[in-house]
């Protein structure tokens, strides 16, 4: 059967139209991991210690296709670009015994506090607590503040000040040695939370809402299989 011209081109274009809409939609939900498996490529390691001792090895390597922070000498290690509107997906382990370790988003001035954390807002991975929001010379908002953050005349964002923001759940971690799952959203000034798949924190009026990712040393070994970003549409 002879198809006329018309019908031809319509056909042609609703195809083109069709390829054009896939390749957007794939680009739009594109996931892409921030870390190669073979070197530190994208990201920049700011270690106070070490602008005082050449010496020092950096925390921060590639180990067996995994981002492994060694936890000493404690410091971060940022992506070069900034970021807004994503989903941050990250898997890690502590490689040996529980300890301490974070995820920072929207981060900015470098050593902001205490001459060592830049200004973002920590997302918690320490043993037990994960999920906590822990303010970095930026605030968040999150439902029962005073239950959670301790008495208002306390609450501030620099040294000495009240700075945790309690989840809402600690029992959703695994054991030891198993891989956790934490999965950030940041919408706008919006920040949420989940810990293997349990709903752990919420907070709203961020006073940021783009900014760099960062992980810590923070004096334990965690390993990293997976940093993954989603940007939001």
């Amino acid at each position: 059967m002879q198809l006329s011209t018309r019908l031809r081109s319509f056909l042609i274009l609703s195809l083109f139209t069709a390829v054009v809409f896939s390749c957007q939609t794939s680009k739009e939900n594109q996931t892409t991991s921030l870390f190669n498996g073979k070197d530190l490529t994208g990201w920049h390691i700011d270690v106070p210690d070490m602008d005082q001792d050449s010496a020092l090895q950096s925390p921060f390597l590639i180990r067996n296709g995994m981002l492994v922070s060694m936890g000493t000498p404690n410091g971060h290690i940022i992506t070069d670009a900034e970021y807004e509107n994503f989903k941050l997906e990250v898997e890690y382990r502590f490689a040996g015994v529980p300890g301490n370790c974070g995820v920072l988003v929207f981060a900015s001035t470098p050593r902001a506090l205490y001459e060592m954390f830049p200004k973002s807002i920590e997302v918690q991975m320490m043993h037990e607590n994960a999920g906590d929001f822990w303010c970095i010379v930026e605030d968040i908002t999150v439902p029962d503040m005073e239950a959670r953050r301790g008495p208002k005349e306390e609450w501030g964002i620099t040294e000495g000040k009240g700075r945790r923001i309690l989840n809402l759940t600690d029992g959703s971690e695994k054991p030891v040695g198993e891989w956790n799952n934490m999965v950030i959203e940041c919408a706008g000034n919006t920040i949420k939370v989940w810990v293997n798949g349990v709903a752990v924190n919420h907070g709203t009026a961020c006073s940021a809402y783009k900014g760099h990712i960062a992980l810590q040393a923070e004096g334990s070994e965690v390993e990293f299989r997976k940093v993954e970003l989603s940007i939001l549409r």
